[in-house]
């Protein structure tokens, strides 16, 4: 295996498109072969679907079709598998359409290419959304609203429908399979809002609604979901600005229920014992005491009552499914069957309740999101073969390729006589005939273990110490956290009580500590062998928690913790009643997040598998105790540990490699150990503002544009060294234009006759632009009476040598490339506005939905270097420190004795909207500063600081924004305070060129002068 996959495994930017992938062999594993231009094709097998009309013989191509297929081994006349399903083909489809630049040419509503072009290409203040998320939500758009009305298209329709004919009738679904840690909630979000704000804009539509059930696999999850609510403090769609803020109040409109598939179990309204129901019953037909399924839809979903054609949204989505008919039942025994059993009750469960929905109300589309959309062992279909209705996939490779999860890898203990370190790979396989068959407790936890499951957990243990003791020096305020899945709930004990220690009753009945645990960090116990006020070792049935219930064996086993926790919750404040599994489940959710229950949780040693959704970021170990049947299921379980810690780029663009050390799960994707030192990540930091320092809140104004009233006759300019303009090599390139004058005939003009062009002629042009693009009546026609003066203006801008051709460019590129015309346009259009008398002065416009912003929203955690505020200057606890020039800049602010306050615009979401030419783009200036000027502390001054050691036409763009629109914008509406705009270009003068800045302005306003 070639080490560097490992040492270097990131590939791609999460943000783009994979552009390499690394070459694997035949069994998943990487090889010593060097990266592979392109991205990795999907490859997996998926049954066949069969088409709704037959003819009564196979032809000759469906014969050697099936022939091709049937050496997989799972094949037969009765079902085919095919190892290419149409993802490849979207893709590519995809690819295309993504590419055609006019988003009026992408056949989809203008609010849909609103949020398509928002997604790709905002400026996120926090983290944007990845490319795997936005191509998933891209793929249903696709298919909605493009590939549903070309029949070009229609072989891909036909594969879906043939796939749902067959295995969900009368259902339509959509299947996105996105690796654990791929961000999935996000996409449902972005599904959410697409639909809605369609249907709020388009009410007559089919296609788009407003209603939406999502069903969860458990509870965990269905409480993780709750951000998907628009009225939630939590919020994807405001926190993570996965909407625009016009468009949020639509969003609102949207009826959203978030339930687990359990609910869909028709419940008893007839509480009575058999002896009642008997003398109840007498001798007529059994009594009918279960609701029906229009009660059971009330009940689960009252809020979508009169909504019609809601969209099912279904999470970890491998659980539902419809087991096949007339299928051959697979040959499993013991514990595989009882799984499957168990997994097959609860795959009908949830497609009948989806089924119920359609019949009641009415479903207009399904969409499925999971890491392993694979059918299941006992489902009568071939384990592990992909749903035939996915439509897009981002697989566990590419995740990794992209940095957005954690590599898994088997860990090292050099402690280990012979070996770097002991490989348990499928640890099972030795230890699982060993495992006692019955606990209790007369059990001995020391000699009950098999020793290689001993050996296992002190070798992992032995890592997870090393990196402990990294995480200890970088600060981290939660620890790592190690996994145990064990099989059942005896296994689970004895684990359990191994690791952190236990208690036997003496001859008095009173409970005895007899060890205080083999793994010291993990231990429950104190050196004088009392329990712990906070336990570092969790034992959870998720099973049981996630059905909201637990037996009493289980409450038994865990009363101990039970107890400690709701001692805690009450220290804490917290008095509400909770019950036992709810409190558990709230522990257990909490892990690793600070200041919460489970913040030092060191180890869960979980009954079962641990559920999905279980989203700690912490994970650092995962040690298996359980039979792994399948690749699915193994994945399934070391997806608990994927999710990563840190979300800053470094500084090639890339994500940095975050590890989760694997044993006892025979995880084929790094079968072969690789030597990796423990690297802990960078310490997180809570960046928020203080309740306590209220008093120093900075608001602004939310400007979306500018609205500049140019003079109706006599137009002049005044240029200044703002208005220069660079022609960039990057933006020229060979091309044709269609050329028209304002009267007579129209030609193309061509590379040859461009050069040629006299000055007059570019003038010409140039102006012929202006006027088509900033000069037009209330019909939208150029006024034409003003062209004779804007030509003149253009060509004293190109004479007075206000444009500048460096190299080899040439002023006749004006008239060959329409976005270096259309940013000179805006340069001749600032002069003209400056040179106004101040009856058309600019504007800003405010955004009517949410018109002010402030420091008290800011909250966002980080990696990056942090620099602590003086609270008396600032409501934000800390500034973050993207360079030592921001540093330097907030302690010269601090010093200052007239900045009443300041702040760092990272996390505020203070944008400034402006034109790079024909595109609209936002721009974040560094700072906001208020000093008092001499009007007082009630009317200070705020200064928007600028902090750049470079200068080139986009730095150039934004200062003239700036001091040309949004500064007077703001100021001539009045109602916001007194704005100015400053920018700082060395490092070694910022301490000078504050002090004069405001001296001027302290001059300024003495002088009774407009500031």
């Amino acid at each position: 295996m070639h080490s560097t996959f490992f040492e270097e495994p990131i590939l791609n930017s999460p943000y783009e498109e994979p552009s390499r992938h690394h070459a694997l062999d035949d069994e998943g594993q990487p090889t010593e072969l060097p990266p592979i231009d392109g991205r990795r094709p999907s490859a997996h097998i998926s049954p066949v679907p069969k088409p709704r009309k037959r003819r009564s013989k196979k032809t000759e191509e469906e014969q050697q079709s099936l022939g091709l297929y049937v050496a997989d081994g799972i094949s037969s006349e009765d079902q085919e598998y095919n190892p290419t399903p149409i993802i490849n083909d979207i893709r590519l489809q995809l690819k295309l359409w993504r590419s055609i630049p006019n988003s009026q040419d992408w056949g989809v509503t203008p609010a849909t290419a609103r949020l398509l072009q928002h997604w790709r290409s905002h400026e996120f203040q926090g983290i944007k959304p990845f490319f795997c998320q936005v191509e998933a939500v891209e793929t249903i758009i696709w298919l909605t609203e493009v590939a549903k009305k070309n029949k070009s298209y229609k072989r891909i329709w036909a594969h879906l429908e043939n796939g749902n004919a067959g295995a969900n009738p009368n259902l339509m679904r959509l299947a996105m399979k996105m690796a654990t840690g791929a961000g999935k909630t996000t996409v449902m979000a972005m599904i959410i809002a697409w639909q809605t704000i369609n249907a709020v804009r388009s009410p007559t539509s089919k296609l788009y609604t407003r209603g939406f059930l999502i069903v969860a696999p458990g509870i965990t999850i269905k409480d993780r979901l709750r951000v998907l609510q628009p009225s939630d403090p939590d919020s994807y769609y405001e926190s993570r600005e996965l909407v625009p803020a016009d468009m949020l109040p639509d969003l609102g409109k949207a009826k959203i229920v978030i339930t687990n598939y359990h609910a869909f179990q028709l419940r008893e309204l007839l509480e009575a014992n058999k002896t009642t129901r008997s003398l109840l019953q007498g001798r007529h037909a059994p009594i009918q005491s279960k609701e029906t399924e229009g009660q059971m839809v009330r009940r689960v979903a009252d809020e979508l009552m009169g909504i019609k054609n809601i969209v099912v949204i279904n999470d970890e989505a491998h659980h539902c499914y419809r087991e096949k008919p007339e299928s051959e039942e697979e040959k499993l025994t013991g514990d595989e069957r009882k799984e499957a059993e168990e997994n097959n009750k609860a795959a009908r469960l949830w497609i009948n309740g989806i089924e119920a929905f359609k019949r009641k109300l009415g479903v207009g589309a399904v969409y499925d999101l999971s890491a392993t959309p694979f059918f299941l062992a006992g489902s009568g279909w071939a384990e592990g073969t992909l749903f035939p209705w996915t439509v897009s996939d981002f697989s566990l490779m590419d995740a990794i390729e992209c940095g957005i999860v954690k590599l898994p890898r088997i860990p090292v203990d050099d402690n280990i006589p012979g070996e770097e370190m002991p490989i348990f790979r499928n640890l099972w396989d030795h230890i699982g005939k060993k495992m006692p068959k019955k606990g209790g407790l007369t059990v001995n936890p020391r000699t009950a273990l098999p020793d290689p499951l001993q050996t296992a957990l002190q070798s992992l243990y032995g890592h997870y110490e090393k990196v402990n003791t990294e995480w200890d020096k970088a600060g981290i305020d939660v620890p790592p956290v190690f996994i145990v899945v064990c099989n059942n709930t005896t296994t689970s004990k004895l684990v359990y009580e191994w690791i952190s220690g236990w208690q036997r009753p003496n001859e008095d009945d009173e409970l005895v500590t007899q060890h205080r645990g083999h793994l010291s960090l993990f231990s429950n116990f104190d050196q004088y062998d009392e329990p712990l006020a906070k336990p570092n070792t969790l034992l959870i049935d998720s099973q049981q928690i996630e059905s909201g219930e637990l037996d009493k064996n289980f409450r038994a086993m865990a009363a101990s913790e039970i107890e400690t926790f709701k001692r805690e919750r009450k220290q804490r404040g917290e008095h509400g009643d909770i019950s036992d599994a709810e409190l558990l489940r709230e522990v257990m959710n909490t892990v690793g997040k600070k200041d919460r229950l489970g913040e030092q949780i060191r180890c869960v040693v979980s009954v079962s598998m641990l559920t999905e959704g279980w989203d700690t970021n912490t994970v650092t170990h995962i040690l298996g105790v359980r039979a792994f049947g399948t690749q699915l299921l193994c994945e399934q379980v070391v997806g608990r540990g994927l999710r990563r810690l840190s979300y800053e780029l470094n500084a090639d663009g890339l994500f940095d490699s975050e590890y989760a050390d694997i044993l006892g799960i025979p995880f084929n994707f790094t079968a072969k150990p690789v030597v990796a030192p423990p690297k802990a990540p960078k310490k997180t930091i809570h960046v928020k503002a203080l309740r306590e320092r209220e008093a120093l809140e900075i608001r602004f104004p939310r400007v979306i544009g500018y609205r500049v009233d140019l003079p109706e006759e006599r137009l002049k300019a005044e240029f200044t060294d703002e208005s220069s303009y660079v022609i960039d090599h990057e933006k020229v390139g060979a091309s044709q234009t269609d050329m028209s004058g304002i009267v007579g005939e129209g030609h193309t003009l061509s590379l040859r006759e461009a050069q040629n062009l006299r000055p007059s002629t570019i003038a010409m042009n140039l102006a012929k632009e202006v006027l088509n693009r900033h000069f037009l009546d209330q019909d939208g026609e150029p006024k034409y009476h003003l062209f004779g003066q804007i030509k003149t203006i253009c060509r004293r801008w190109i004479d007075e040598g206000y444009l500048r051709c460096p190299g080899d460019t040439e002023p006749w590129m004006l008239s060959f490339y329409p976005e270096i015309a259309a940013q000179a346009c805006e340069k001749i259009v600032m002069a003209i506005v400056r040179a106004g008398d101040g009856n058309h002065k600019v504007k800003a416009v405010i955004d009517p939905y949410n018109p002010e912003g402030s420091t008290r929203h800011v909250s966002f955690s980080t990696t990056k270097d942090v620099r602590e505020t003086d609270p008396r200057c600032c409501h934000v606890n800390y500034v973050v420190s993207d360079s030592d020039w921001e540093a330097e800049f907030a302690r010269v602010a601090e010093k200052h004795d007239r900045v009443l306050a300041y702040v760092k615009n990272q996390g505020l979401g203070f944008a400034v909207p402006y034109k790079d030419g024909d595109v609209a783009r936002e721009y974040y200036p560094d700072f906001i500063v208020q000093v008092d000027d001499g009007n007082g502390p009630e009317n200070p001054l705020s200064i928007i600081v600028e902090i750049k050691g470079f200068k080139n036409e986009q730095v150039k763009l934004k200062k003239e924004t700036m001091t040309e629109k949004w500064v007077p914008g703001v100021n001539a509406l009045g109602s916001y305070g007194r704005w100015v705009f400053d920018q700082f270009d060395s490092v070694f003068e910022i301490d000078q060129e504050f002090r004069e800045l405001i001296e001027r302005a302290f001059a300024t306003s003495n002088g009774k002068e407009v500031a």
